[in-house]
């Protein structure tokens, strides 16, 4: 079956699995060495048509959550929509994806999730700095922790609520405690009207926004604050499996 994949995380999950993926998103740049070889059509949140056209899949792969409903209206390929908004829908989602592309690999990877997903990790102490998906510190809190505020982007600075499945990363990573929830679940905020800053802890995500490779500012905001591996955190799908699954094991 030949498919194109138009959502990042699935496809790095699909060609793990030997599924056949003839199309990409230029956002899918896992495996490196794979989709090299694989033609990119457009975004998460556009595509080329034409290319997709000229690729004859079989079958499109989609997600409510990564992709607008535009995707789902053209009627000339057949598609399937998957809806991943926490860790919890990883089993029942690889099923589905499974059960459509006939693979039984994906179905091995809804089992590994539902053995994961048995275990109960211990609340974590953010004071002894065990922190997911750490890349590096850039400001060590000298007190005790109260908040956590996971950034994505800058100007203007934008988080993510706890009902994300970022936020359920790092819930189940033992973090619920510190995690606001907001109205939206990518909301913008004003850093400058958080009182007790020494208390919130910033992680800065490596993506969508490269925080690492412009960290100029960070330190003036006041916050102590770390950079987090994004990937990790907010890939579904086999990345966020394998992270969850070695951050476990260190428990």
């Amino acid at each position: 079956m030949r498919v194109v994949s138009m959502v990042p995380s699935w496809t790095e999950t699909l060609i793990e699995a030997g599924v056949n993926v003839v199309g990409r998103t230029r956002f899918c740049i896992h495996p490196l060495e794979q989709i090299s070889t694989i033609p990119a059509v457009g975004g998460t949140k556009d595509w080329n048509w034409e290319k997709i056209l000229q690729l004859k899949p079989d079958l499109i792969i989609l997600d409510k959550e990564e992709n607008p409903l535009m995707m789902a209206q053209q009627q000339e390929i057949p598609f399937i929509a998957t809806h991943v908004t926490s860790v919890m829908d990883m089993p029942k989602q690889l099923l589905y994806l499974s059960e459509h592309l006939k693979n039984s690999k994906l179905n091995e990877l809804s089992q590994e999730w539902k053995v994961l997903l048995d275990k109960s990790v211990s609340k974590q102490n953010v004071n002894d700095l065990n922190i997911p998906a750490l890349i590096k510190w850039g400001q060590k809190p000298d007190g005790s922790i109260k908040k956590i505020i996971y950034i994505i982007w800058k100007n203007p600075w934008m988080t993510v609520s706890a009902d994300t499945f970022i936020g359920s990363v790092l819930s189940y990573s033992g973090l619920k405690e510190l995690l606001p929830t907001y109205a939206d679940k990518y909301p913008q905020i004003d850093l400058d009207k958080i009182a007790d800053k020494q208390s919130t802890l910033l992680l800065f995500s490596s993506e969508p926004f490269p925080f690492i490779k412009k960290a100029e500012g960070l330190k003036e905001l006041g916050f102590p604050y770390a950079f987090v591996d994004g990937e990790s955190l907010s890939w579904f799908g086999l990345r966020s499996l394998r992270y969850l699954q070695f951050f476990t094991e260190r428990m």
